[in-house]
């Protein structure tokens, strides 16, 4: 079988506002798609033979975006493998190789990263069933994208030989990311592919390789995965074992020390939407090279990419721009200036902003919240419930709580009282009192939430009982 290995990890710093820590672009709807980037990278395996359920290795803080995204592609059998931190992509894949071995002995992995873009899905199945039989045979391969111009934000793999009655070559070396002259020899040449960070081998290959050229790093691992919590359906990686690993590429680790490495090119519409550039680039654009998203109205701009997330945005006589707005910040940018809003998320971490981390929408396993007004003393809240969902059995020391059901019927606990509160009736929660908000019906249930305190953070919650694992 072949096991698609997704990497979820990481937050897109460069495309902020919208890609936050707690809600980085991979799982990000963009303007004129209809999924996420981790739907449409597993949306697009849909057709490919013995095709297993797929192990996607991310985030502990990203667990229930994962599961849900999951659930609506219908995946719900799929393994959620869950790094308490970050160690980069050798130690991700060895957990994800042993997770595929336990089920199969001969399972095969095709690696692959949750935000990339691809536009022709015929062109990366042909990629993979070209690499299935090199990965039979011992082979490890990697994807190079085929270059359509001098990039030098990406590395580059030479290619060596052609292998026999295949379009694969050997791999002569992998290089860095050149400067614009070497950029531009390169492409000359036909002898370079871009590094797509996409791989496909045999489980038990990879993991000898990995024995062989980062052993303390499939040790670690070993461990790591022994250890594992399973629950929740969720797979926990311990993070007292894992903080321990060495933080290394598949690249380092193995793909540039191994004899067995081969590439397939890969000529598919290829993008790692690494910058908002990059997503003017692959988008639709009218008739004056815009990319228009949300409520925007403009008058005399051409080539820029601007989109609205909460109010109208109006813009006159520019050109060359990214101007992305959300109800908590705006980036205006030049688009040959995009990849500077790194450093712009670098300073506000430095600053320990909250626009770094959250947005004012923030997902939860049994819905969303999203704060509209706050002030010293109050907060306002919009929550939405799922149906059949519910919070937990929770009380707080610093707040009360208003509650005004504005769609749907709520299911509240307070203290020793249940009852149902319909819509246009409002409940009070005192300080300190045991809650909990279930929604019982089939529709989503809305209320508006005005929280009064002294204090208002999301870490004055003591939880009683909670379906989603969440206790104290």
């Amino acid at each position: 079988m072949l096991y698609p290995v997704i990497l979820a990890g990481g937050i897109g710093s460069r495309l902020w506002p919208l890609s936050r820590a707690q809600l980085p672009k991979q799982f990000i709807q963009f303007p004129n798609t209809d999924c996420s980037l981790f739907q449409s990278t597993l949306r697009r395996l849909q057709g490919v033979e013995n095709l297993a359920q797929p192990i996607v290795v991310g985030n502990s803080e990203h667990r229930f975006l994962i599961a849900e995204q999951l659930r609506q592609l219908g995946l719900d059998d799929s393994t959620i493998l869950l790094e308490p931190v970050g160690r980069n992509t050798a130690p991700a894949v060895a957990l994800a190789a042993l997770q595929a071995l336990q089920k199969d002995n001969d399972a095969q992995l095709l690696v692959l990263p949750a935000d990339h873009v691809i536009a022709d899905q015929d062109a990366l199945q042909r990629a993979i069933a070209t690499a299935i039989p090199l990965a039979k045979a011992g082979q490890l391969t990697t994807f190079g994208i085929v270059p359509n111009a001098p990039e030098t934000g990406y590395g580059y793999i030479k290619k060596g030989g052609a292998l026999e009655s295949s379009v694969a070559f050997t791999v002569q070396s992998f290089v860095e990311k050149p400067d614009l002259d070497t950029a531009q020899a390169y492409l000359a040449s036909g002898d370079y592919v871009w590094n797509s960070g996409m791989f496909q081998f045999q489980a038990n290959n990879f993991l000898s390789e990995l024995e062989q050229h980062a052993p303390d790093i499939l040790a670690t691992c070993q461990q790591a995965f022994d250890a594992i919590d399973a629950r929740d359906d969720f797979s926990h990686i311990p993070e007292k074992v894992f903080a321990q690993c060495r933080s290394e590429s598949i690249d380092y680790a193995v793909m540039e020390k191994t004899a067995g490495a081969v590439v397939v090119p890969l000529d598919a519409g290829w993008n790692d939407l690494g910058a908002w550039d990059a997503l003017w680039d692959i988008s639709s654009k009218n008739a004056e090279g815009n990319v228009l998203g949300g409520d925007v109205l403009t008058e005399q701009v051409t080539n820029s990419y601007i989109e609205s997330r909460s109010r109208l945005v109006a813009a006159i006589g520019v050109t060359n721009l990214i101007v992305v707005e959300t109800d908590d910040a705006v980036l205006i940018a030049d688009r040959d200036h995009a990849q500077g809003v790194k450093q712009v998320v670098a300073e506000l971490q430095r600053q320990q902003r909250p626009e770094a981390d959250t947005a004012t929408l923030v997902y939860r396993p049994w819905g969303s919240y999203q704060s509209l007004s706050n002030a010293p003393g109050y907060q306002v809240k919009h929550i939405i419930v799922k149906p059949g969902a519910s919070l937990s059995l929770q009380m707080h020391h610093h707040r009360a709580e208003h509650w005004i059901v504005i769609r749907g019927t709520a299911q509240v606990v307070c203290g020793d009282k249940e009852f149902a509160l319909p819509s246009n009736e409002s409940t009070f929660i005192p300080l300190g009192s045991k809650h909990r908000l279930s929604n019982l019906q089939e529709v989503p249930l809305e209320i508006i939430e005005v929280q009064v305190g002294d204090y208002l953070g999301e870490d004055d919650i003591v939880r009683f009982d909670d379906i989603y694992g969440r206790t104290d």
